[in-house]
């Protein structure tokens, strides 16, 4: 297990860097909006401090990568990413989380691809799983949207266990 190093890394319209807990204010924007966390693992985040406790918990995350998704155009933190390295099997999955107001711009693609090419250049990446609610359709569609493809239906649930989703499972293995 390794705690990873979260460099700042960029696309044409995006900045990827790191999250700290002075982002609490703009993290609760999309946090707290059922609409965004409608999908997600997390449940709508009641206020800012329960944005604040999971930015703080980000420094202990083993085998993890975690962006703040800024962009450029007006330094605003939109969203974030993450992708994570799973020992067991050397796959890497990834998520990403974008406030409602800057959902259909492509932004979620644009920092997904960019993280890719980090793990590929950085850690030799070659098999990438991704997994999304089956009525997420637009979720889909940046995974595709990636390279991967669709290899079967499954089921997740909210870390609180309040929430269970039916999924696609999507992957790429890249040189077989």
């Amino acid at each position: 297990m390794s705690i990873f190093s979260i460099p700042t890394i960029e696309t044409e319209r995006l900045i990827l860097r790191p999250l700290t807990v002075d982002d609490a204010e703009a993290v609760f924007a999309w946090t707290g909006d059922e609409r965004v966390a409608k999908y997600m693992l997390y449940t709508v985040n009641p206020d800012v401090n329960a944005a604040r406790e999971w930015l703080g918990s980000l420094e202990k995350l083993e085998n993890e990568y975690t962006w703040g998704i800024v962009r450029k155009s007006d330094s605003l933190l939109i969203g974030a990413s993450s992708i994570r390295l799973h020992t067991d099997d050397g796959s890497w999955s990834f998520g990403y989380n974008i406030r409602y107001d800057c959902w259909n711009n492509g932004y979620a693609t644009e920092a997904t691809l960019r993280m890719m090419e980090y793990v590929r250049r950085n850690h030799n990446a070659k098999h990438f799983t991704a997994e999304h609610a089956a009525e997420n359709a637009a979720s889909g569609r940046v995974i595709e949207k990636c390279g991967l493809h669709y290899i079967r239906d499954g089921e997740y649930s909210s870390f609180d266990g309040t929430r269970t989703f039916k999924s696609k499972i999507y992957v790429l293995n890249e040189g077989e």
